[in-house]
């Protein structure tokens, strides 16, 4: 890492795609958390509305501590082998009882955008969520012109489902919000290795 004190790599990871683990917060990332989202180009596509200061990332940190495995999952996307964090993802507003969640997601590293790092990250947490919390559904929302995330999700097996009409506000503008999401029996039917296949090499 680039601020603060390194984070530990994980050589043998518990959520893994061919490229990518995730891994939870720590305290040291803070500092590269503030640098990714304090920049313009890096939230455009985020609800943040304004820069985040590091005060504001530790009362976060603590929040997320404190939520962790009941309300949300969150995780730091990092590169094999070297650890490297590019980004964060996350589960949140999960409700077990019915077996749903939210999805959201950002590569804070603007050099690996376009690298497909999204999609890894993306098809890792849905193999964590309908594979390890048994859940039935995962869904997102994005604004309608983010069309690196919109094929990102598409690939990922995300269906479109609906359109919130000037739901958003930004730039001077309102825009559409799509409504997209993965069910379980779409999540099996998908072609390709899951989480644990790629970190034990079988099913």
């Amino acid at each position: 890492m680039q601020d603060g004190q390194p984070t530990p790599v994980h050589p043998n990871p518990v959520i893994r795609s061919q490229r990518l683990y995730l891994r939870p917060a720590e305290r040291a990332d803070l500092p590269i958390f503030v640098r990714w989202f304090a920049d313009a180009e890096t939230s455009r596509h985020l609800a943040v509305r304004a820069p985040f200061s590091l005060a504001m990332e530790e009362k976060w940190f603590a929040q997320v501590v404190e939520g962790q495995g009941k309300s949300h999952y969150h995780f730091v996307i990092c590169v094999l082998p070297d650890g490297r964090p590019i980004g964060t993802a996350d589960l949140r507003n999960i409700d077990l009882e019915n077996g749903r969640a939210e999805f959201g997601i950002s590569i804070g590293e603007k050099d690996e955008w376009n690298k497909g790092y999204g999609t890894e990250a993306l098809n890792a947490i849905c193999d964590f969520g309908f594979g390890a919390l048994r859940l039935e559904r995962i869904s997102l929302e994005v604004y309608v012109d983010n069309a690196r995330a919109i094929r990102s999700y598409e690939k990922a097996g995300f269906r479109h489902e609906g359109r919130l009409r000037s739901a958003h506000f930004a730039e001077g503008r309102h825009i559409d919000v799509l409504l997209m999401a993965l069910l379980r029996d779409e999540w099996l039917a998908l072609e390709r290795p899951t989480s644990w296949q790629i970190s034990f090499g079988g099913a």
